[in-house]
């Protein structure tokens, strides 16, 4: 298996969202970007699988000094060795991947985010910078294309936090805002129920309201000159938001079961999108 492969099965593999939505990007980029994803999986993994968190530590300080291998020339780990060839091609700022490392060690630090403000940190870091990441390598003429990005990935991770509630948990990690649970009067024991509470149904509604107004931003922020570059983007984000639209007419049972679209779905989703921008761009010609 060649580290693209590799790269490949780890981070979006076939049938996957982010399988159909690099689907459309340019072969070398899409290899790019798959190896980026990959980088991210590996790390935060690294804090799921492992019940030590002295190894944990240790398995992400090894990945921060596998950067500093890899931005060297000497990668060991099939990422790195796939990354290695794009880092200086496109400009790759090696404090992004670190600030992903970072995201990832923010579970080791605390099991609950007190407030938003912390919440949306640890999404900027595990997925606004991931997909700011993924922008530079599909290129872009305006830096507001960077806003994008951001934004995208923020509405990302808001609807897979949503959708991983329960995994999470059982995994000893709370992702809603400590003070929003206080002042519903939820405590970590409603994760764990049966269940999903009216409380809670109600804290996750609002925080499906963030993650829809992260992809606005994102649709708002991509000026027409990089839409066309930034194609995987807006599938991605398609994708999410109907994603995030059956889980609203599931009403939100975050608990009792998971809301996954079907590979034809996401391919569906994924080709009319295509369609919709490859029509705009003809009619701005």
């Amino acid at each position: 298996m060649t580290p693209d492969q590799y790269c490949q099965e780890r981070a979006a593999p076939r049938g996957s969202m982010a399988y159909y939505a690099l689907l459309f990007a340019p072969p070398a980029q899409r290899e790019a970007a798959t190896a980026i994803l990959a980088f991210r999986r590996e790390v935060s993994e690294v804090v799921s699988e492992c019940t030590d968190p002295d190894v944990a530590r240790a398995k992400l300080e090894w990945w921060r000094q596998e950067l500093e291998r890899a931005y060297a020339g000497q990668p060991q780990h099939p990422v790195t060795r796939a990354l290695a060839t794009h880092l200086t091609r496109h400009h790759l700022a090696r404090e992004q991947f670190a600030e992903i490392a970072d995201g990832a060690e923010m579970d080791l630090d605390q099991a609950e985010y007190p407030s938003y403000r912390e919440l949306g940190l640890y999404c900027h870091r595990m997925a606004g910078v991931v997909w700011t990441l993924v922008a530079e390598v599909l290129g872009y003429s305006d830096r507001q294309t960077l806003r994008y990005a951001q934004n995208l990935g923020m509405g990302v991770q808001m609807t897979d936090l949503i959708g991983s509630l329960r995994d999470d948990a059982r995994r000893g990690h709370v992702r809603l805002p400590a003070d929003e649970m206080g002042e519903l009067g939820l405590t970590r024991q409603a994760l764990h129920e049966p269940e999903t509470s009216l409380p809670l149904r109600a804290l996750v509604t609002v925080q499906a309201r963030r993650a829809r107004e992260h992809f606005r931003r994102a649709r708002e922020q991509l000026p027409e000159v990089d839409r066309e570059r930034q194609r995987p983007g807006l599938i991605l984000a398609a994708i999410y938001e109907v994603t995030l639209a059956a889980m609203e007419r599931d009403g939100f049972h975050v608990l009792e079961r998971r809301v996954i679209l079907t590979p034809v779905r996401r391919l569906w989703i994924a080709l009319t999108t295509a369609w919709g921008e490859h029509r705009r761009a003809a009619s701005r010609r």
